[in-house]
């Protein structure tokens, strides 16, 4: 069975930053894209970055050049670094992946911006 489990989430002001986490098991890791998405409150799940397995990255136009993600593939984990964070940014954020024709998720963890 495929885990995955987000943390790192947490209170911030507007400017700061945060590392999120996303550890994943019960896969071969290195062969898997991975991906973070966003919910905003009373909003539907949007694709922020995702990650190929060869390392490549893409990003939604509103996190370009604020967020960055990378992946572990010794430790199985993928990261999202989150900077200069806007109120707007604030919501659940999720760890995705596509495993035998499923959409994988985590539970999610929780970023709040405000001041």
């Amino acid at each position: 069975q495929v885990y995955l489990v987000e943390s790192g989430g947490g209170l911030v002001q507007p400017g700061g930053s945060l590392r999120l986490s996303c550890a994943a098991s019960g896969l071969n890791f290195r062969l898997f894209a991975m991906a973070w998405y966003h919910q905003a409150p009373e909003k539907q799940r949007e694709l922020v970055a995702n990650i190929s397995s060869n390392g490549a990255a893409n990003y939604a136009e509103s996190v370009k050049g604020r967020f960055t993600i990378s992946r572990d593939n010794v430790w199985n984990r993928v990261y999202l670094q989150m900077n200069s964070l806007k109120p707007e940014d604030t919501g659940v954020y999720f760890c995705g992946t596509r495993y035998r024709a499923r959409d994988i998720w985590g539970q999610g963890t929780q970023v709040t911006v405000s001041s």
